[in-house]
């Protein structure tokens, strides 16, 4: 899809954002989640893919981090990721990730950590494997983690914290 176009979320389309999230997980749960991190002033960066002029995706970064013995580690979420059902499957939240990793990499952030489909996320380079050695409450196989910088994790073991907004 060349004529996708990812950019950056304006305040216009808070609306459309969150029906595409509505539509996409098929509730609110998610859409409530996008406005609630927005409310704590979390968001790293917030994209939307846009068809035609009209946003058919949207995905979210918010800051968290690791609580480890030594302090506090900087880290990315990735959350959530949504894509209108009928424009799914054709390479738009690809798009998005890869879009989103090259903004995060400018900004100078290092780890991204995302809860999703094992099968999915590992060719964008997570790893369920690198967030090993960190405690969260997610099954193990759909916790992975990116190192945006090499070795950002070498040497860090701690437990995950994710927004309020979370609700974890």
């Amino acid at each position: 899809m060349s004529d996708v176009i990812i950019r950056a979320e304006a305040t216009t389309d808070y609306a459309t954002i969150r029906q595409v999230n509505e539509a996409a997980f098929n509730g609110l749960e998610e859409a409530d989640l996008v406005e609630s991190l927005r409310r704590e002033r979390v968001v790293l960066l917030s994209l939307v893919a846009e068809l035609d002029g009209r946003i058919v995706g949207h995905l979210l970064f918010s800051r968290m981090s690791i609580e480890t013995p030594t302090g506090t580690v900087p880290a990315v979420a990735l959350a959530p990721m949504a894509v209108l059902p009928e424009y799914q499957r054709q390479g738009i939240g690809g798009r998005l990730i890869r879009h989103g990793l090259d903004g995060l990499r400018a900004l100078g952030e290092q780890i991204i950590i995302v809860v999703g489909h094992p099968e999915y996320y590992p060719r964008f380079g997570f790893s369920s494997g690198l967030a090993r050695s960190l405690e969260s409450p997610f099954p193990s196989d759909a916790f992975m983690a990116l190192e945006l910088c090499a070795r950002a994790l070498e040497g860090i073991r701690g437990r995950v914290r994710y927004p309020d907004a979370f609700g974890l």
